[in-house]
């Protein structure tokens, strides 16, 4: 009778409460050992940085741009650096196109009258004679400037190697 009594009051208990009563658990020969719960592992998050090094590593993989501006060039003559850099921008604009879609802030002809509509300085960099309220109705565009309509970055595979813009490579023999 006894353990007919004790299933009642450890399927009641479990029921309500999730857990098996102490006294219980003793009574049917268990020990009950304390564990404390597990915090799960923080994931390792992005980074705005890790996209800037990612982008890095693709111009370097597709075009090697890492070594060619890392390499000094004083000593190869204006026709020889002209040649590896018509060979290295298509490379890099071909990269640039396939995961970055990049417009104009200002779309319009450089040199021509052009009215601001912002006066964010993140967009419209004022040059010349700028007046001390830094509000100008309009001047010459020197530049349009680039902003960033569509990012199409692959995921990063490993966080702990984000800041890997191209690893060594080796070659065994």
């Amino acid at each position: 009778m006894n353990r007919i009594a004790l299933a009642f009051r450890s399927f009641f208990a479990i029921l309500f409460t999730g857990k098996l009563p102490v006294e219980v658990a003793q009574a049917l020969g268990f020990t009950l050992t304390r564990t404390q719960p597990v915090a799960p592992k923080p994931t390792a998050q992005a980074r705005p940085q890790d996209g800037a090094v990612q982008i890095l590593g693709i111009l370097q993989r597709d075009a090697r741009l890492i070594d060619f501006l890392m390499e000094d060039i004083s000593a190869y003559s204006d026709e020889q650096v002209g040649a590896a850099v018509r060979s290295l921008h298509g490379q890099s604009r071909d990269s640039l196109n396939r995961y970055l879609r990049l417009a104009p802030v200002i779309d319009g002809v450089e040199g021509s009258f052009t009215k601001i509509d912002t006066n964010d300085p993140a967009s419209v960099k004022l040059l010349g004679n700028v007046p001390v309220s830094g509000k100008a109705p309009g001047g010459l565009l020197r530049h349009k400037g680039w902003r960033a309509e569509k990012i199409d970055l692959p995921p990063i595979v490993s966080l702990a190697s984000a800041s890997i813009i191209a690893p060594a490579e080796i070659e065994v023999e």
